[in-house]
């Protein structure tokens, strides 16, 4: 099941929290008990027109649907906010709403998609899941947020970027379906991320210098020594605490974890074509929604990818894609290009 936090994660908590974090050690032994959801349905992929870019405040047209699961693992849970009502007064209600407006903002008005599944699908959210519950999920058919516990990890609905991740695993179920295994599966993760920092930077109109490539930021307690479950820009600094220990991600090839945990290694991996996306965002510089945003919707959109795409197979076709879009050894054809060989996948 695609969730905001890593298993390793959860484990270590687990494991090591108490005596410091009692709550947080129960909360995630709780939250790894969690099972995935069915398999999904068939495929459909939209044709989905080119749009020009546009400011962060464009217009655009979303259905949310915000319920509440009382505390519950119960799912949808009670119906409290609709599209165009006002503001509940519940934190977690409201960020949810406005955060699956941006993310459907950005989709709509930069990439001309219409919601998750290209034809104006319902974005549904459910908030306040579980007794302190510490994680976000995508279960196929809604969000999922838990209110965290306290001690290590705040809402879950505090981050724009995790809102962003959570709806972006949606489109690529609808579009590229990378299997959620070994190589894949972190792209699907990856995939996930970029999108995610993506959303918050169009929300803040930020261009790729000002953007802090965080993902997760602020979901942590002032107890936890960590800035954000993941960086995009430098894998493996998010966090070094003591309880939570160092983040492990790799920045680069030659470190790629082999793993069985986490269906191979999903979450931890992904820092690798994090890392190219990033490099290439802040070489081409200006927005990244107009630059490696493109090309990477392009390349989900191009029904070239096999679902268990690896890496190389994966970088091939952004610089394809690069290529079709800007042009034959344009900035953005020739930073997408280095940004993969900066981190191995793709040799100089």
């Amino acid at each position: 099941m695609p969730t905001i936090v890593p298993p390793y994660l959860l484990d270590r908590i687990a494991e090591a929290g108490e005596p410091r974090f009692p709550l947080a050690a129960e909360a995630a032994r709780r939250a790894l008990l969690r099972e995935p959801p069915a398999h999904l349905g068939p495929l459909i992929v939209p044709d989905v027109p080119d749009q020009p870019s546009a400011l962060p405040d464009a217009p655009s047209q979303p259905d949310r649907r915000i319920s509440d699961a009382e505390g519950r693992e119960v799912l949808p849970g009670r119906l409290v906010r609709r599209e165009g009502e006002r503001d509940t007064g519940d934190e977690a209600v409201d960020d949810a709403y406005d955060g699956l407006g941006d993310t459907h903002r950005l989709f709509d008005r930069v990439f001309g998609r219409d919601s998750i599944d290209g034809a104006g699908m319902p974005l549904e959210a459910t908030v306040h899941f579980g007794r302190a519950y510490d994680n976000a999920f995508w279960d196929g058919e809604r969000m999922v947020f838990g209110d965290g516990d306290g001690e290590v990890f705040r809402g879950f609905t505090d981050s724009l970027s995790v809102i962003g991740h959570e709806l972006a695993h949606g489109v690529t179920e609808h579009t590229a379906r990378l299997r959620y295994q070994g190589q894949s599966g972190a792209l699907n993760e990856h995939v996930s991320d970029a999108f995610g920092a993506l959303v918050e930077q169009y929300a803040l109109g930020q261009d790729a210098t000002a953007a802090t490539w965080l993902i997760g930021e602020g979901i942590f307690t002032d107890e936890v020594q960590g800035r954000a479950l993941r960086s995009m820009l430098e894998p493996g600094t998010a966090y070094d605490d003591d309880v939570l220990g160092r983040d492990p991600q790799p920045a680069h090839m030659r470190d790629f974890i082999e793993t069985t945990d986490d269906n191979g290694g999903v979450h931890v991996n992904s820092g690798i074509p994090n890392r190219a996306f990033a490099l290439a965002a802040r070489q081409i510089d200006g927005f990244a929604w107009e630059s490696v945003g493109r090309i990477w919707y392009d390349t989900l959109t191009s029904g070239n990818l096999d679902q268990d795409a690896t890496f190389e197979q994966f970088a091939d076709e952004t610089v394809r894609q690069a290529e079709l879009r800007f042009g034959a050894d344009s900035t953005e054809h020739r930073a997408v290009r280095e940004g993969w060989q900066e981190v191995g996948v793709l040799s100089a």
